[in-house]
Parts: structure tokens; C-alpha cells; sequence
């Protein structure tokens, strides 16, 4: 793929870059990452994947726009309320970058639809919110070998992790099952710091463009967790993976 000479300008800040250069942008430009959330997490992963050229990005939402979310969901905009999720961040990235292909997957992820629609990508940035979804991309991603980058937010704080196949332990490894439905905050219980949902999605097209990239050192077999009052990050070292996860296909 030979570059154009609007690209060589448009991404000349990443090729400028050792780690990256015009082969390295011409990676991300045939790469593909599905994005399933375009809320707090997604929007701001969603536009970085864009601009950074990333040819092909899947987004994956059951809802419409609505006016709560503009507090940390920037892809969207007062004008959008109402439309769909999908269709108001596709027309977002359409104007951000014309060159990106936006494939877009409306209505529920479940169990019998999850392996076909993550089989058509690279990667996988799990951006939702509730845990019974985050532990079906976990174990469909496990089955089919997909990379994948979980992440979650909530008041002042947020989390994620990387998981690469054979490489460490899963999302369920580590935790194991769904907590009680009455034993989970949310953010609409307890409200949520718009920009860190905006640093923690940042993050997770940071991880999914390293390993496009084949550069740095991911997430595998960490958890980082950010707080923003006390402006901390802790990498915390996880376990081996568990021999017997219900994941061990």
C-alpha cells in the first residue's frame, strides 16, 4: 500500500516516530479493531483508533443518544440525541477521517452472535458497562484466540487490562464471575468524572495500536488502576492464568 500525499502529511506526526515510521502506518491502515460501547470508554478509543489511521473500526452499541451522556461521551453531540449510538459516532469519524472504514453493529451482543462478529478483527476493545457483557467478549475472545483490551470506569476511578492469547490470564481468571446484580455500582448510581472515562479509553487504543504496532510492552498480565483525587496509577501484577478457568478451551 503505497501512501498518499495527503496521508504522508495527515499521519506525518506518526511516522516521524522510530517505533512507527510509513511500514507502521501501513499496519494500522490494513488493521482492523471493533470497538463494542460507544459510551464514556468507547468514544474517546474510537476516535483515537481514527485519527491514528486505522483502517477498519467496528462499533458495536444497543442505544441511542441521550442527553446524560454528553458529560464523557464526546463523540456525540446534543444534535445526536436520539440517534443511534453506532450511526452518531460513524458520522463523527466520517468527518474526523475520511480514509477510515466504519462498520457498524446495532442491537444486542449475545452469545449467538459475539464469535462472527469479533472473527472480523485484529482486536477487541471491550468499552461497555455492565459485567455480564464483559465477561461473554472475555470468553468468546478466549475461544476464538482475540486479543482484547478490558477497561472500566466508575466516579473518580478506572481500571484495564490487556490480554493477548497464551500470553496471561483472562478477565475471568481474575475475577471469576458476575458479581450480584445488587452488589454493583454504576454510573448512573453514583455518577462518573467525565475525563476518566476520556484517560481510560485513551488508554485502551493506546494498547490496541502497540500491538497493531508490535512495539512496547502491553498490559498483558497486569491491572492498572487510575485515581484521579490522588492522581495515582498502580500496576498491579495479576496471577498466572488459572489451569482451571471455566475459559480453558
Amino acid at each position: 500500500m503505497a501512501l498518499s500525499s495527503e496521508q504522508l502529511e495527515h499521519y506525518s506526526r506518526n511516522i516521524l516516530l522510530k517505533q512507527v515510521g510509513i511500514k507502521g502506518q501501513e499496519k494500522l491502515l490494513a488493521s482492523k479493531v471493533l470497538v463494542i460501547g460507544a459510551g464514556g470508554l468507547g468514544s474517546p478509543a474510537i476516535m483515537y483508533l481514527a485519527v491514528a489511521g486505522v483502517g477498519t473500526i467496528g462499533i458495536a452499541d444497543k442505544d441511542a443518544v441521550e442527553l446524560s451522556n454528553l458529560n464523557r461521551q464526546i463523540i456525540h453531540n446534543k444534535n445526536k440525541i436520539g440517534t443511534q449510538k453506532t450511526e452518531s459516532a460513524k458520522r463523527t469519524i466520517n468527518k474526523l477521517n475520511p480514509d477510515i472504514k466504519v462498520n457498524i453493529y446495532d442491537g444486542i451482543i449475545s452469545e449467538e452472535n459475539i464469535t462472527d462478529l469479533i472473527l472480523k478483527y485484529d482486536f477487541i476493545i471491550d468499552a461497555t458497562d455492565n459485567f455480564e457483557t464483559k465477561f461473554l467478549i472475555n470468553d468468546a475472545c478466549i475461544k476464538v484466540k482475540k486479543p482484547f483490551s478490558h477497561a472500566g470506569v466508575v466516579g473518580f476511578q478506572g481500571q484495564l487490562m490487556t490480554y493477548v492469547p497464551n500470553k496471561s490470564c483472562c478477565y475471568r481468571c481474575v475475577f471469576k464471575e458476575p458479581p450480584p446484580k445488587d452488589c454493583v455500582v454504576s454510573c448512573s448510581d453514583v455518577g462518573i468524572l467525565g475525563s476518566v472515562a476520556g484517560v481510560i479509553g485513551t488508554l485502551q487504543a493506546t494498547e490496541a495500536v502497540k500491538y497493531i504496532l508490535g512495539i512496547g510492552e502491553l498490559l498483558t498480565g497486569y491491572l492498572l488502576t487510575y485515581n484521579a483525587l490522588t492522581m495515582e496509577f498502580r500496576k498491579i501484577k495479576l496471577p498466572e492464568p488459572d489451569k482451571n478457568c471455566k475459559c480453558s478451551f
